[in-house]
């Protein structure tokens, strides 16, 4: 028995002997007929089952592709003889091992985890292939006339055998024999005994794709309202030690803890959200509950639980109210010293999916991290860099210690981990001058998993529109994403929309590699995509009242709306301008020749501001209060023709002026610093010919309060002094 007497005794009623009968008298109708379907069911697998026979090998099914995938490869290969670059020139090169990470230390906490999971760590003493002869002979001799106990009894003796000698164990045709038995025996076990059937799969590695499992997984759903809290959490926890999803039961438990709330204590509940998170499923009926028994029990929680927590509401997408996200990390907070690497980028990964800045944790962080990246692994620092990316949380400590870390671990970087750092460290305008090995290192990393853009084609143009945030472009990579085969892959995933992430990239190479001969997109595929784009802006960004009143205050200031055109001057950027042309002589040239058609119906009445006439009467006197704050002598009023005279005789040739109405999104929270795709379009503009005038946030939401005749001074001192 893997339970230990003291165990069993302990556990009480979570682990109850039941009896079975076959009489087909000790089942009601409906139970029969389950059987008979499940029976029918196992027939059906049994012959696939036996069509394994000495294939059957864990050590092989583990580490073959879908089917997909692998044709795919093959497909990929045919066409990989082309001169150019392609997708499938390069062999797969397996990922090293990342640093050690304990993602079940949670476990540790409490002793009452015993009784709801499997300690891995834990795994019986081994035997050797010799010693355990005799009892496969013995399975061969009793066949048919095996019991529920003696199969059970062969398992957990086989399952002691030596992990190096597994697979040699799982072809030989006696041990096929008596998981077939298993299956036979299935009704008859006590739920006890399919527990501890179901654990001895663990150790005997029994593939997660074993057609076997699908009927265990039935019988033990049929069973779910049999077993207690603790029996249905030690289930769940070996389905997932064996690898296995398993839906079906798994919504059998998440309807049973409706019953057992009043038992659900701190072990029960950390214990049930690691499952949550595994099985990337939080039912909406659970998520109240969920949310009251956190806020009973988390000033009892450890550090490593309140970890735990936060990874499995991350797995499971599952959204709390913002107060309860914030205790939750208040809880974090103070016990962060105490908590282990993983831990801490759990609680991380919950905050950026709850989009929650909590200022005294990402502080915390600043400290933190700094002591730890000496000795965290890729995959969590990629982790910490999301979500300062997602938080447009910018600390120079934080990402000049990752930047340190990561080119010695590239190794160890899967081509996720390459592309999310690049994008990452990019968007917070971490330059390339600031570290001489970051960005090269991931570039090498991203050119040594090639092979695995095939499945995963995001990645690439993750990375190199990183990249390009902070001017890199690296030849060979975007011959290789712009290159027809990898365009017809990408745009083939069905499961993402890459279409405006080729576009970005194209326009991006265009405006900056001016000498560029390689592939481009079609003029079909960039018209559709810039058409999109402006499509979502006329319906969203173009309706901002603080763009309507910029525009309307720029026609009025120009002396009509024929010089003002709103449109997407660099679409790829995927925002719009306030567009006007100003002759040698500062005089306003009419513009509306490049605005696209825009339907007037698109602008709601109720949001249009109310225009007054063109000329409105400004006094230099009131130009220099408004703007430069300071009192000036009384001048006699003049339009703003006659106060723009001096900067008018400054201008040589005409000018293409493209204002911009930043928000706070456009920048690092709390800082004039732009994120990466705003810098790369304001770079983009200048290069394109054009002076950038911004009406920044801060200053425009604050005109807006204001009269006309203020916002008018405003937006003449800002378009004539960039002059």
């Amino acid at each position: 028995m893997l339970f230990s007497p003291t165990q069993l005794n302990t556990c009480g009623s979570s682990f109850v002997h039941k009896k079975y009968s076959c009489s087909g008298h000790s089942h009601t109708s409906s139970s029969l007929s389950t059987y008979l379907v499940l029976a029918s069911s196992a027939s059906r697998l049994y012959a696939s089952f036996w069509q394994q026979s000495n294939h059957y090998s864990v050590s092989c099914s583990r580490h073959l592709s879908s089917s997909k995938n692998t044709l795919l490869d093959l497909a990929l290969n045919r066409a990989s003889e082309t001169e150019a670059p392609s997708v499938s020139s390069y062999n797969r090169k397996p990922v090293t091992p990342d640093v050690k990470v304990d993602t079940r230390a949670f476990l540790k906490c409490r002793p009452e985890y015993a009784f709801l999971s499997l300690d891995l760590t834990q795994r019986p003493q081994p035997v050797e292939w010799v010693e355990l002869l005799p009892r496969l002979q013995k399975v061969s001799v009793l066949r048919a006339r095996m019991k529920p106990p003696d199969v059970l009894q062969f398992l957990l003796e086989l399952s002691k055998l030596h992990p190096d000698k597994m697979p040699l164990l799982q072809s030989d045709q006696r041990f096929i024999m008596l998981l077939r038995y298993s299956v036979e025996h299935l009704r008859l076990f006590s739920e006890l005994q399919l527990l501890e059937v179901l654990q001895s799969f663990v150790w005997l590695e029994i593939p997660s794709s074993h057609t076997m499992l699908e009927v265990y997984e039935a019988e033990l759903s049929r069973r779910a309202n049999q077993l207690t809290l603790h029996q249905l959490l030690l289930a769940a926890d070996l389905w997932r030690c064996i690898g296995r999803q398993v839906p079906q039961f798994l919504q059998c438990l998440f309807e049973s803890v409706h019953l057992y709330l009043g038992q659900v204590g701190v072990p029960e509940l950390v214990q049930l959200l690691y499952i949550i998170g595994e099985g990337r499923h939080c039912p909406k009926d659970l998520i109240c509950p969920i949310k009251q028994l956190l806020m009973r029990h988390l000033a009892q929680m450890h550090p490593e639980e309140v970890g735990t927590v936060c990874l499995g509401l991350f797995k499971a997408q599952t959204s709390l109210p913002a107060g309860a996200v914030t205790r939750i990390v208040d809880k974090a907070l103070s016990v962060v010293t105490e908590m282990g690497d993983f831990a801490m980028v759990n609680v991380l990964k919950y905050l950026r999916f709850s989009y929650l800045f909590h200022r005294s944790w990402l502080e915390a962080m600043g400290r933190e991290v700094p002591q730890r990246a000496h000795r965290m692994g890729v995959q969590g620092l990629m982790h910490v860099t999301l979500t300062c990316s997602a938080l447009h949380y910018c600390n120079d400590s934080i990402l000049s210690s990752i930047a340190e870390r990561v080119p010695s671990l590239v190794p160890h970087c899967r081509s996720k981990d390459s592309s999310k750092l690049l994008w990452a460290f990019s968007t917070l305008g971490f330059l390339p001058a600031q570290s001489q090995s970051f960005y090269p290192s991931l570039t090498d990393a991203l050119r040594q998993r090639k092979a695995e853009f095939q499945r995963y084609p995001e990645h690439l143009l993750t990375g190199l529109l990183g990249l390009a945030f902070v001017s890199q472009f690296p030849e060979d990579l975007v011959i290789l994403a712009l290159s027809p085969e990898f365009v017809h892959l990408a745009l083939r995933n069905s499961k993402l929309e890459l279409k405006k992430d080729l576009f970005t990239l194209d326009a991006a190479v265009t405006l900056e590699l001016p000498q560029w001969k390689g592939p481009r997109l079609s003029g079909e595929l960039r018209e559709e995509v810039a058409e999109m784009l402006w499509k979502f802006a006329q319906s969203d960004v173009c309706l901002k009242p603080e763009v309507l009143e910029a525009e309307s205050a720029l026609q009025d200031l120009l002396g009509g709306d024929k010089f003002v055109c709103k449109r997407m001057i660099m679409p790829h950027t995927r925002s719009i301008d306030l567009e006007i042309h100003l002759d040698p002589e500062g005089q306003p040239i009419p513009v509306n020749v490049l605005c696209p058609k825009q339907n007037p119906t698109m602008v709601p009445s109720s949001q249009r501001w109310e225009k007054i006439n063109s000329g409105v009467t400004i006094t230099d006197n009131l130009v220099a209060q408004l703007i430069k704050g300071k009192n000036s002598t009384e001048l006699p009023p003049t339009t703003i023709a006659a106060s723009s005279d001096s900067v008018r005789q400054g201008i040589k040739d005409s000018v293409k002026i493209a204002v911009q109405i930043s928000n706070r999104n456009h920048y690092c929270i709390q800082s004039q610093q732009l994120l990466g795709l705003h810098a790369m379009k304001r770079r983009h503009l200048k290069i394109a010919g054009y002076r950038v005038v911004e009406l920044s946030h801060w200053e425009w939401s604050s005109m807006l309060r204001k009269s006309r005749a203020e916002k008018l001074a405003y937006l003449h001192c800002k378009i004539y002094d960039s002059l």
